[in-house]
């Protein structure tokens, strides 16, 4: 059983923030929450980096934010995630409780509970179609879910929700520095094509980090999405990522289909991945760089593909 979060962008973590560990965890447990003081705590399989994640017990875990910038997000999933998860056709985080700062941890944590499965990797998925349009509905559900009021795209979803084009800057510069080792003509023409596509619509709720790593399943099925970090209220393309980093061909249609995706918000989705491609392909990690170069081959297959389909 694993649960992770994947970061979502670069965030400077404080000198004065402790290690956080078993040790750290317990202590703030048992100061705030003496009721669970006897509950076993043991990292998780995956802790993730936006956050670090403990078993609390067998039913239960604890998640502490692992750098100041992430730290609006535990009061948003603790005001929101219990209002939308009556909307949602999957299961989703339930926080049970909101830690304070303390014990040298200068942060709010959370408590939350836990959600059997494991992370999406392809072997684990056993009918991707039916992944597919399963993972549509639920985001269709969400994009159309009230209540209103909640909070608009912004540095606490790292912009996702927010006009593609904040990342203009950044794009650009990757291409330019990627120089040959990328088809820069096609990368432009791609990012030219998300750039002019805007959201007009009223803004609608988007998880905003829609990846394997956060959706969680049993027995083949999709059963769970996890770690809303990153949700709020804009242009729901941002969830449109999934189709080119997990989905492909027959699964990649169905849930363009299911979910109902005109030209223009698939432009931005595809905008979305070709953007995140660009500025990890250089990562020192060979498996984030590896998955950057898959992320960016996808992209240019379909649009390949999108452009030569008779019409």
């Amino acid at each position: 059983m694993t649960q992770q979060h994947k970061a979502s962008g670069p965030v400077t973590a404080r000198p004065d923030v402790p290690p956080i560990d078993v040790a750290l965890v317990s202590r703030l447990v048992a100061s705030q929450f003496p009721r669970w003081a006897d509950l076993p705590i043991r990292p998780v399989a995956v802790g993730g980096w936006d956050n670090r994640t403990f078993h609390l017990g067998d039913e239960m875990t604890v998640r502490l934010p692992s750098a100041e910038g992430y730290v609006p997000q535990v009061e948003k999933e603790h005001r929101w995630l219990p209002a939308l998860a009556p909307r949602l056709p999957l299961a989703v985080p339930i926080p049970l409780a909101e830690g304070k700062p303390g014990e040298g941890y200068p942060f709010p944590w959370s408590v939350r509970r836990w959600i059997e499965g494991e992370t999406a990797t392809a072997e684990r998925i056993g009918d991707p179609i039916r992944f597919a349009t399963d993972l549509a509905g639920f985001l269709a559900a969400l994009h159309h879910a009230e209540p209103a009021g909640g909070p608009p795209a912004g540095s606490h979803s790292s912009f996702r929700g927010a006009a593609l084009a904040t990342y203009d800057g950044e794009t650009r510069r990757a291409v330019q520095l990627l120089g040959d080792r990328i088809p820069t003509d096609t990368v432009n023409r791609i990012w030219a094509a998300a750039l002019r596509s805007t959201w007009t619509g009223p803004p609608v709720w988007f998880h905003g980090d829609v990846a394997w790593g956060n959706l969680l399943v049993r027995d083949g099925r999709l059963t769970a999405v996890i770690d809303f970090g990153c949700c709020g209220m804009g242009d729901p393309a941002c969830d449109l990522a999934v189709a080119w980093t997990l989905l492909a061909g027959a699964s990649q249609a169905a849930f363009r289909t299911a979910l109902g995706v005109d030209d223009a918000t698939w432009a931005r989705g595809r905008g979305w991945v070709l953007w995140k491609a660009l500025i990890t392909l250089d990562d020192p990690d060979p498996e984030r760089a590896a998955e950057a170069r898959h992320m960016l081959d996808a992209v240019l297959t379909e649009y390949a593909e999108a452009t030569t389909r008779p019409r």
